[in-house]
């Protein structure tokens, strides 16, 4: 079986590396180098490392629909699938009718809900209580192809996008052989795609300023779901105060949003629209993230503050 691999961050790897064990992959395709970290040098992305480590030809378009060179180079490979995961440019027609059985795309969400560039992340701040991998055949649309195979996971209380992000690049792997076996040997029967979807739209870090208006849960479902990036953050007394973790709190209270009730070992509890916040893990300018109890053994934090 001949593949041609698609992918560029670290969610793609466990795949890249299952498929490098089971077939022969004749090229991989990543985006360019970046500069990174306070020296900007130029990184390599996750897949390109792993595609090196086995001396597969790396490929770096730009643009793969504009780049006709790197388009005619594909179609003399003759892959059987292009396999993308998480690739951040979209296929033109052209590439798609490229492979012999066709483009399968792994997409970390239960389809079609949760289209997009952040359906992880998205999913938990929306406070669901599963999500999953679905695999689908790719066209030209965005995250639109028809469905091949799901795989559903629990999104405990308080599981954070970082956890179930890590959870679900491994088990996609296994989905994704379990779909390319299934097309060859003709046992899969693609599903068109519902209408009714959420576009999870990229991270950006202007969502992470809390609001204390809202409910503990919906707030402790933003911090769990910017956790590790880009965190939640409020601010005390002039300084930014990022919350890496929290507990949303059956109690009620009178004060106003954002006030801060009490503060003790086990954390510090916030006034929020309905409901308290008890935030358990924070980090301060020039800090590292530290537990409340931590934190208050060299710091003070002030009951009645109003987090803004």
């Amino acid at each position: 079986m001949n593949i041609v691999f698609m992918g560029t961050p670290d969610f793609a790897v466990p795949s890249l590396r299952k498929l490098i064990e089971m077939y022969e992959v004749t090229a991989v395709l990543t985006q360019p180098d970046k500069p990174k970290g306070r020296g900007k040098k130029m990184a390599y992305s996750a897949v390109k490392e792993e595609a090196l480590k086995h001396e597969i030809q790396v490929y770096q378009p730009i643009k793969l629909k504009d780049d006709a060179e790197l388009i005619q180079k594909l179609k003399e490979l003759k892959p059987d699938f292009i396999i993308v995961i998480a690739f951040g440019q979209i296929l033109s027609k052209e590439v798609l009718d490229i492979p012999k059985y066709g483009c399968i795309n792994l997409h970390g969400s239960l389809l079609p809900m949760y289209r997009g560039a952040a359906p992880i992340q998205w999913a938990v701040i929306n406070g669901e209580k599963v999500s999953g991998n679905t695999t689908m055949l790719m066209d030209v649309g965005i995250d639109t192809g028809d469905m091949l195979l799901k795989d559903e996971v629990e999104i405990t209380d308080n599981m954070t996008a970082g956890e179930l992000y890590d959870i679900l690049k491994v088990r996609g792997s296994d989905l994704l052989l379990k779909s390319i076996e299934g097309l060859v040997n003709g046992s899969i029967t693609p599903e068109k795609q519902g209408d009714k979807t959420f576009y999870a739209k990229p991270l950006d870090k202007n969502i992470a300023c809390i609001d204390w208006n809202k409910s503990s849960k919906e707030i402790h479902d933003l911090v769990r779901g910017l956790n590790p990036w880009p965190i939640a953050y409020t601010n005390y007394k002039g300084e930014r105060m990022k919350i890496y973790e929290t507990e949303a709190l059956e109690e009620k209270n009178l004060k106003e949003p954002g006030t801060i009730i009490e503060v003790s070992k086990n954390g510090v509890k916030v006034s929020c629209e309905d409901g308290v916040l008890l935030i358990k893990k924070v980090q301060f300018p020039n800090g590292k993230p530290l537990s409340i109890e931590q934190y208050i053994n060299g710091h003070e934090i002030e009951n009645n503050i109003i987090l803004q």
